[in-house]
């Protein structure tokens, strides 16, 4: 017997299952072991919105992020945010490339692609640096965005991001891309 022949089968025999139930049955959701998942646990889970819902407090500078960028993003991302495709272990150029979405070359960086300031923040707070993700400090993360986000000019080098001033940013390319309403989802409101 194939796999396939193997899935289709349990396939068919799962929906053979539910089909039996009467349709006044219950799904039994609660089997009595594990706890229930506070808040504080979920939380890690959740994206931040481009408005800033779920950004954390703290706050950083330009300057704080340059030594947290050296520290923990400049082996993979570069001294300069270059990127560094070395033996194709190093990570993306994070700057420049702004208009070139549309030409036979894209440059895809936080300057030229990410539509919201806040889509770096979430992203740097829970997959960066590389070797261990998750580990840098609110603080260090808010200071590291003003890093990246002064280095290619998009706020002063002076300017503090936290959650009131870093959803207030205007990423280049914000008015960049197609509406996609996904209408399927007005299924699950």
């Amino acid at each position: 017997m194939s796999t396939r022949d193997l899935i289709a089968g349990t396939a068919a025999l799962c929906l053979a299952a539910a089909c039996a139930l009467p349709a006044h049955a219950q799904v039994q959701t609660h089997y009595g072991f594990g706890t229930a998942a506070a808040p504080a646990d979920l939380a890690k889970y959740f994206a931040i919105a481009p408005d800033g819902s779920g950004l954390p407090p703290g706050s950083g500078t330009a300057a704080e992020g340059a030594k947290v960028y050296a520290e923990n993003c400049s082996a993979c991302h570069g001294s300069q945010l270059q990127g560094n495709p070395a033996k194709g272990i190093g990570g993306d150029k994070l700057i420049g490339g702004r208009g070139t979405l549309a030409s036979a070359n894209p440059v895809k960086t936080v300057e030229s692609y990410w539509p919201y300031s806040t889509t770096l923040f979430d992203y740097v707070k829970r997959a960066m640096p590389f070797s261990s993700p998750g580990s840098l400090t609110d603080d260090q993360v808010y200071s590291v965005v003003a890093y990246v986000l002064s280095q290619a000019h998009i706020i002063k080098p002076a300017e503090t991001m936290n959650a009131r001033t870093l959803p207030r940013v205007k990423m280049p390319n914000r008015n960049g891309f197609i509406p996609d309403p996904r209408p399927e989802l007005a299924l699950y409101r």
